[in-house]
């Protein structure tokens, strides 16, 4: 009973940003729970790498490019996927970009760039889903990945944790709107995690001194963040909506 409660078999997942870091391992993760995997992301190359990862580990996934600043290719994925596989399921917004700064260095153009990617993408994503979802009277989950930075505050990453602040609080109220159409929103905000987007910081001496203040003195693995997703995008969080679920082995207590 245990496993049907976190099984994911029959739905239909969308993971945006899955063409690297946390959304390629979130892409695999839903996969292997029984989910139909929708990988998208810009660089359709490394989509079809993990495609073909998937699909021969007996999983079930398709890649499909996506610019969550266009709403043209939101459009084009949904109608995509509707036609070839099914309605939308499960949203797992994943895409995000960062900017390091202190808050007088940070020029607009930088922070309308991260907030167009992490706030305005995610937004124009999940609602896309949820018009469809409400239309066919359908239940659905939408886990957006925000991130330990927007709940604490730390000196130079101004426009990235507002950015999260924002994901967090825009988590809240649309679940508000939304638990009455059987759709949960909730946040997952991981800690410091290896990825592409923060290896250069975390191989530095600065990075490596950040990391002896967490409580567990180390960053985390992309392994220990697969129940905490499992839970958010299965029916064992059926009575869950609005929450952030931080997976940071502590960080956020220690944050300046």
């Amino acid at each position: 009973m245990t496993q049907e409660l976190f099984s994911l078999t029959g739905k239909v997942a969308l993971v945006t940003g899955a063409s690297s870091g946390l959304g390629r391992h979130f892409a695999k993760v839903l996969a292997e729970a029984g989910a139909q995997v929708v990988a998208g992301a810009r660089r359709i190359d490394r989509l079809n790498e993990l495609v073909t990862e998937i699909n021969s580990m007996n999983g079930s996934a398709i890649a499909s490019q996506l610019d969550v600043t266009n709403q043209e290719s939101i459009h084009a994925l949904f109608e995509k996927t509707v036609k070839s596989i099914g309605l939308i399921d499960i949203v797992v917004n994943c895409a995000g970009i960062t900017e390091t700064g202190k808050f007088i260095e940070v020029e607009d153009s930088d922070w309308d760039k991260v907030f167009e990617v992490n706030v305005n993408g995610l937004r124009r994503v999940s609602r896309e889903a949820t018009r469809r979802l409400i239309e066919a009277k359908h239940p659905g989950v939408i886990v957006n990945i925000a991130s330990v930075a927007g709940i604490g505050a730390a000196p130079g990453w101004t426009a990235y944790a507002t950015s999260k602040a924002a994901v967090i609080h825009l988590t809240k109220t649309v679940a508000t709107e939304l638990w009455r159409h059987g759709i949960r929103v909730n946040a997952l905000c991981p800690g410091y995690f290896p990825t592409e987007m923060n290896k250069t910081f975390l191989s530095s001496e600065q990075g490596q001194k950040y990391v002896e203040r967490f409580p567990p003195r180390r960053t985390g693995e992309l392994h220990e963040l697969t129940g905490p997703l499992l839970l958010l995008a299965s029916d064992a969080s059926s009575y869950m909506t609005g929450v952030a679920l931080s997976v940071d082995g502590g960080h956020a207590i220690r944050l300046v």
